[in-house]
């Protein structure tokens, strides 16, 4: 059984003033409540190698012109997320039929030109006009010349085109040039939407935080973790191992990951992991071996907390069942 975050749409910070003439824009999905849907990479401000999002952090990669509203694991995929009209408009153009798959196990001449995957195109007046990428083969609802509301159903998250991880990536444009929502005049605030924000209820900016916990009977593969497959509601008492382990994104150099298990006789392990170096996304775990009497049967639980400069930023709590 594994635990998340509240939902993105959950909780957002008070509206901005958007800029003149621009759209005012929403969320670009409808992440259903308790999944945990965050945003893991922002427009890129910084102008040379490096990159920097509006809030002066380092969620964002060199040249990066889209925000992406992406999907805890690969798992949730299943759940065909909405992707929806930002703002109102007339739909440009589409794309369908690329398959959902990680761009590493794509040949990188299918994707040549096509790095959005299956998406669509809206215009919203005056130049303006917003890009959804990467939606599940299948799913566009529109095509060409269609008029849509805010929330019109557009597709669903997918994994097509070039990308690594399930998203949504929403690129706002105007006369051809990349905006970020956030900050359309590209100036940063360090840690808030800027006063002319395109958003009516800016998301929250979160610096980091936990995707994914749960408990497996050995360390698990990083491909099941980012896949969701590796968590186990059940073990049997002769499991060779317990481990705990946390799926984490926007990961700083010294952030501490802290992992705790504690069973029907009380603490099983309470283990802390330092961050060496700056990661998109990374999991760690930590467990022990089965004692010689084995498991005691009954309800284990663990506690996977991310701290930052002594602060906790990110918690979550998960069981399993040993019988």
């Amino acid at each position: 059984m594994r635990r998340r975050a509240l939902a993105l749409a959950l909780c957002l910070a008070p509206a901005a003033l958007p800029a003149a003439g621009a759209p005012q824009v929403s969320l670009p999905l409808d992440c259903p409540e308790g999944m945990g849907c965050y945003i893991q990479q922002y427009v890129d401000h910084d102008p040379g190698p490096a990159a920097e999002d509006y809030a002066c952090g380092p969620l964002s990669y060199d040249g990066h012109t889209g925000t992406d509203f992406a999907l805890p694991t690969r798992a949730d995929l299943a759940a065909r997320v909405p992707v929806t009209a930002a703002a109102p408009g007339t739909v440009r153009a589409v794309r369908d039929g690329m398959p959902d798959r990680l761009a590493s196990e794509t040949d990188a001449a299918a994707l040549e030109g096509r790095g959005c995957g299956n998406g669509v195109a809206l215009r919203h007046g005056d130049g303006w006009e917003t890009q959804y990428c990467h939606l599940a083969r299948g799913s566009i609802a529109v095509a060409p010349g269609d008029r849509v509301a805010r929330g019109d159903r557009l597709g669903a998250v997918g994994l097509s085109g070039r990308t690594e991880f399930p998203h949504v990536e929403f690129i706002v444009r105007r006369d051809g040039a990349p905006v970020d929502p956030f900050a359309p005049s590209g100036d940063t605030r360090c840690g808030a939407a800027a006063e002319d924000a395109l958003w009516a209820a800016p998301p929250p900016y979160r610096p980091g935080g936990l995707l994914d916990a749960g408990f497996a009977p050995d360390v698990p593969d990083y491909a099941a973790v980012k896949a969701g497959t590796a968590a186990r509601d059940a073990l049997p008492r002769d499991a060779g191992a317990l481990v705990l382990y946390g799926f984490a994104f926007g990961a700083r150099a010294g952030d501490v990951v802290a992992l705790r298990i504690e069973g029907p006789q009380g603490e099983v392990i309470d283990h802390t992991a330092r961050i060496e170096r700056a990661r998109a996304q990374l999991f760690r775990a930590a467990g022990t071996r089965r004692p010689a009497a084995g498991w005691p049967a009954g309800r284990y639980r663990g506690t996977v907390t991310l701290t930052r400069d002594g602060a906790e930023i990110a918690r979550l709590e998960t069981a399993v069942t040993l019988r």
